[in-house]
This record gives C-alpha cells, structure tokens and sequence, in this order.
C-alpha cells in the first residue's frame, strides 16, 4: 500500500512504534442499493475505499479524493455515518492507531474501476450478497445504511472485539 509522503517522513523519526493517523472511508451506495468495494492489493480482501488525510485536510475533502483515486469515481458524501479507533499491525512492523472517520456516499459520475495499485478489483455488491468481510467493514456498511441521521461511535465503557489489534497480511 501506498504512504504518503508526510506518513513515511514520520516513519523515518519513530521507526515502527505506534502512530496515531486520522483517516477517512466511505460507504458508496449506488441508486440500486448497492455497495461498492474494492479487493485490496495488500491482502487481498474486500474493503471499502479508504485512506489517510493529508495535512490540513479535512475529513469529507480527503474521502472524496480517497474515493475518486482507488476507484475512479467521483462521489457526493450525504451525511457522517460513524467514528472510531482501530489498531493495525502492518507486515513491515508498523503499527497504526486510526481514528477513522465514515461517511455515507452516492456516486455522481464515472465508472467504478481499479484506478490505482492499491486495489486489484473494485466491485457493486447487493448488500444481501456481501462477501466475507471483516467485522469492523460490516460495521461500517451497517451503520452507513441505517435510517437516521445520527452517526454510530463506540459509548464509553463499550467493547468491540473488531477494533482490537489486526494484522494486515
């Protein structure tokens, strides 16, 4: 996967230790009901389209611009759907602490495609015909599809198993 050049200077001063990095995904719902996905290069499992801010970024600019370079899409975003920390341990070490912020999507022009080398596959899924996703995509995708406008987020004193660490192999 690519870092960004703020990332890796960081990288370069603490080495592997944790990061804390805010970043964006969305949920890309089509006028049929449809979610798009995209197989990560990485891994190979299916995930929503997702990434880092920039500096001076905010949240909804860095979506639309995530979305737009993994998928070739260009998406209007609707409305916050939730917030969360996950922990991730990536193959080289490095570990991530994001604090990931989603948002509800439709798409308003382009076709969907694997746009950059971080996707091997971008796909529409009938939500009914999901394939086997981590927990924590589900999550995402369920509380970006629930009526009503208030945004999802772990209560204090909450545990979720799928925001404990996770290896990305």
């Amino acid at each position: 996967m690519s870092i960004s050049p703020y990332l890796a200077g960081l990288r370069k001063h603490v080495g592997h230790e944790l990061l804390m990095v805010p970043s964006v995904s969305g949920v890309v719902e089509d006028g049929d009901g449809r979610v798009l996905l995209e197989r990560r290069a990485d891994n190979g499992l299916w995930n929503l389209p997702s990434g880092a801010l920039d500096p001076g970024e905010q949240p909804a600019t860095a979506l639309v611009r995530e979305v737009y370079e993994e998928t070739g899409l260009h998406v209007r975003v609707t409305r916050l759907a939730g917030v969360a920390s996950h922990f991730t341990r990536y193959p080289n070490g490095d570990r991530c602490q994001y604090v990931n912020v989603w948002f509800h999507c439709r798409p308003e022009r382009g076709t969907a495609r694997v746009n950059d080398e971080e996707s091997v596959a971008v796909q529409w899924f009938a939500v009914g015909e999901l394939p086997d996703l981590h927990p924590y995509v589900r999550r995402r995708i369920d509380t970006a599809l629930a009526d009503g406008p208030a945004a999802w987020f772990v209560q204090p004193g909450e545990d979720f198993p799928e925001l404990s660490v996770s290896d990305v192999s």
